[in-house]
């Protein structure tokens, strides 16, 4: 199996990563510069930097790297050590470095009107994947989301069933009205998604919450959506409002946003 298309399945699906790869090598090692091992999020391992201790040391600080997401060096001096004589090693300095792959960042964007067009642009300068999906030809278009993953014109009930969003994936509900916000979140409470964030006053994502939980929705389903959505920063226009929403969406990705939503939104 090939090393890169490993890693290129493995961040689609959503998963995360790390690859160590030995980048320099003085003396005799059990293998040579260059190298690769990927180690997964589920602990397994493809490829190979020599075996033995090292391997095991680098597999150890693989998994931190891939809880912490930040690169690390190794520096390893197999002449020096005796716990690296296994028979596997001839003497040595390596060096290995280890870097975090994480998972396409992908948020889905539904509505396609101020807010909408600016969260796009605010996501896209924070490196995520953009789909927007709106039920009017004349928003949702290249013209205005140029680079856009995707751009859906469709009816929401339509667009939702194209759409698989993966584990790692983000959902932005800014539609224009309660009817179509409703519609999308009936939806996306039933997906993978890891984030999913609404926008509106405390009183309609209420409103919202109670019409879905008469349909019949447990109140645990709703009990992760991010409503109202974004970071509170006191935004008010459409770009401050995306400010917002993108740094919960980076906080998130980070590893959990702790600070409050925004109830001006």
């Amino acid at each position: 199996m090939d090393i890169y298309e490993e890693i290129a399945r493995w961040r689609r699906e959503g998963r995360r990563a790390a690859l160590a790869t030995i980048v320099n090598v003085r003396g005799s090692i059990p293998s040579f510069e260059s190298a690769k091992m990927l180690v997964r999020d589920d602990d397994s391992i493809l490829g190979t930097i020599g075996g033995g201790c090292v391997e095991a040391e680098v597999w150890q600080a693989a998994r931190e790297v891939i809880a912490q997401e930040k690169p690390r060096t190794l520096t390893f001096n197999l002449n020096q050590n005796p716990k690296y004589d296994t028979g596997l090693v001839c003497g040595g300095t390596l060096e290995v470095f280890i870097e975090p792959l994480l998972p396409i960042s992908l948020v889905y964007v539904f509505g396609a009107g101020h807010v909408g067009q600016h969260v796009y642009r605010v996501a896209r300068v924070a490196g995520f994947d953009v789909v927007v999906v709106d039920d009017r030809d004349t928003y949702a278009n290249r013209e205005r989301f140029p680079e856009a993953l995707d751009v859906l014109s469709d009816e929401f009930d339509s667009a939702i069933g194209k759409l698989s969003p993966p584990a790692s994936s983000h959902i932005v509900i800014v539609t224009r009205g309660h009817r179509d916000d409703l519609r999308v979140l009936r939806w996306a409470i039933g997906t993978p998604a890891r984030y999913i964030g609404m926008i509106g006053s405390r009183r309609k994502v209420l409103g919202v919450y109670k019409a879905l939980e008469e349909e019949g929705v447990a109140s645990e389903k709703l009990e992760r959506v991010h409503a109202p959505i974004g970071l509170d920063i006191g935004a008010i226009t459409p770009g401050e409002i995306a400010v917002s929403v993108v740094a919960e969406l980076i906080a998130f990705r980070r590893g959990g946003a702790t600070a409050e939503p925004d109830a001006s939104t």
